[in-house]
């Protein structure tokens, strides 16, 4: 295979045989991906039926909400057909959307978290201005522009792989990877390191606001009640943890990706690869759920009309 235009598909390697095995890998894929959507949903649904709810954060909240769905809705439907797949083909269409969906998923994430973790500076730093700088009409404009930054940043990276000529067509992974597509190119290239180097100051912006923010937090926390620091710390937790476990997650993608990590089993690069996109879509909506105060309180409430009116019924 001498170069892109005679290449019709990709191989996902990672993928071996699994024998029997198989079903019950299948059976628990797909029952974390319906976990991942009925958790995201009901989440979204609190929100938006809950009038208390509508404020700027709880509508960010929705934002990252979606975007979990989303990206596990481009990486799990194909994995699971790629369970019961002989050669573990994917034409080259599905593959290159399958890695503008991740790609964009992974930029929406960061850039939502960081406009999330500003939104709790603002409320816990300069309470008495918080309406003036975070309002339902800032959020509308913030959201569709996190969408479109990462749209275009995602294009400009897929742009440089689809015009590369490559030599190969196998990915050594379960799923669609543009990092290891520029490996395949047939003459050494710069591509790859120029998409590093881009997708790494891409990061570092929303890093930084999000680093920038939680400093500034911790420091008016040192010197406020007990009471407004335990508030601070409750409100602050689950993004705390979604932005440490979305580190996590990308250093993984990186170091299997540069290092290729071949000293590694299958299952433990298996891991590197799809532990970001596998945990972070169900970390967010438990993490959230579990540790907001008004979130709980909104499920309750929810509950206890749903049971009323069933009584009511009966």
């Amino acid at each position: 295979m001498e170069n892109s235009s005679k290449i019709e598909y990709f191989v996902l390697a990672a993928y071996s045989d699994m024998g029997q095995l198989k079903y019950l890998y299948f059976f628990i894929l797909l029952l974390w991906y319906c976990s991942i959507c009925a958790a995201n949903t009901l989440l979204i649904a609190v929100i938006f039926a809950d009038r208390r709810l509508r404020e700027p954060m709880y509508m960010l909240l929705c934002n990252l909400l979606v975007n979990e769905i989303s990206g596990s809705t481009s990486l799990y439907p194909l994995m699971l057909s790629q369970m019961f797949s002989e050669a573990h083909q994917v034409p080259l269409s599905w593959c290159f959307l399958q890695m503008s969906c991740m790609y964009t998923s992974v930029s929406v994430e960061f850039f939502s978290l960081a406009v999330m973790a500003y939104d709790r500076y603002v409320s816990i730093c300069k309470p008495l201005h918080y309406s003036s700088i975070m309002s339902a009409g800032t959020v509308g404009v913030v959201v569709p522009l996190i969408w479109i930054f990462a749209c275009a940043n995602c294009l400009l990276t897929v742009v440089f792989v689809v015009n590369l000529k490559l030599c190969g067509n196998v990915i050594d992974k379960v799923f669609c990877d543009h990092q290891l597509v520029a490996k395949l190119a047939c003459s050494v290239s710069k591509v790859n390191s120029i998409m590093d180097m881009f997708s790494f100051l891409i990061g570092v912006f929303p890093v930084g606001l999000i680093a920038v923010s939680y400093v500034k937090i911790l420091l008016v926390c040192f010197d406020t009640s007990k009471e407004n620091k335990q508030k601070a710390i409750t409100t602050c937790t689950p993004q705390i943890v979604s932005v440490s476990n979305l580190l996590v997650g990308c250093a993984f993608v990186f170091f299997d990706s540069w290092n290729d990590a071949g000293h590694f089993s299958d299952e433990v690069r298996i891991f590197f690869s799809t532990y970001l996109i596998v945990c972070q879509p169900i970390i967010t909506p438990f993490m959230y759920g579990f540790k907001l105060p008004k979130i709980r309180e909104a499920c309750k409430r929810m509950w206890k009309k749903k049971v009323f009116f069933l009584r009511e019924s009966h």
